[in-house]
């Protein structure tokens, strides 16, 4: 069971661990089912599509402007490509929890 902390960070293992123990299977087929999830987000998003989980919220990919920046040691202005990003908004069930 995982210990409650006031601002815990998960990290893979210990979610591969809560996953095995909800669902009684083995971690190793908890972390199967976890990269497989990952897998097809990423291949959703890469494709242009997105996945949505009722309840729980919306993957997405955003598309970021060509801008310029500032380097912070010199203050020279610097180029910033344009770039696609992952984008994750919490659905509305999630958001009451909250």
């Amino acid at each position: 069971m995982l210990k409650k902390f006031k601002f815990h960070t998960m990290n893979k293992a210990e979610l591969i661990a809560k996953l095995a123990d909800d669902a009684g299977i083995t971690k190793t087929q908890a972390n199967a089912a976890l990269d497989s999830f990952t897998e097809a987000v990423t291949k959703t998003l890469k494709g242009g599509g997105k996945v949505t989980l009722v309840g729980f919220g919306t993957f997405s990919v955003s598309k970021r402007a060509a801008r310029n920046g500032r380097n912070p040691q010199t203050g020279a202005v610097i180029k910033i490509k344009a770039k696609k990003v992952a984008k994750f908004k919490a659905g509305k069930e999630l958001s009451a929890k909250l």
